[in-house]
């Protein structure tokens, strides 16, 4: 039961943490300049808008529960389920920045956890406690 929610905090927090980092920087506009003087400007007008602090703590809290998930299971289970946060960013573009997306990211992202180097559950190993049920690869 701890394994999904922190996954869903994972997912949730660090997709919502990237929504609120974009919408800050949308505010902020693009950089022109790359000189040291003007990036010190831009970086201070994004700490100037409340999505950027969002994003921030919302990060923070995606990482550290990856950092839980982390402690409790393996990482060949952890990485692959994370790819669910493609998904949730997909949505979060679609719907709360309404970003147009092309049919291609939607066919791609049910691709991502495997591409991600998802392995089998060995001996029986389930993190959601269902030893025994597991699945393999054929």
């Amino acid at each position: 039961m701890r394994t999904a929610l922190f996954l869903a905090i994972v997912v949730f927090a660090g997709t919502g943490g990237e929504i609120c980092t974009t919408l800050a920087m949308k505010r902020v506009g693009e950089v022109k300049d790359f000189s040291p003087y003007a990036l010190l400007a831009v970086l201070g007008r994004a700490f100037r808008v409340s999505w950027m602090w969002f994003g921030i703590v919302l990060s923070a809290l995606a990482f550290y529960a990856f950092l839980a998930l982390l402690s409790w299971n393996p990482v060949s289970f952890v990485i692959p389920v994370t790819a669910l946060s493609y998904a949730a960013g997909a949505l979060g573009a679609k719907f709360l920045l309404r970003e147009p997306l092309s049919g291609v990211r939607w066919a791609v992202w049910p691709w991502c956890g495997p591409a991600k180097g998802i392995t089998p559950w060995k001996s029986g190993y389930s993190p959601w406690g269902c030893a025994g049920r597991s699945w393999h690869w054929p």
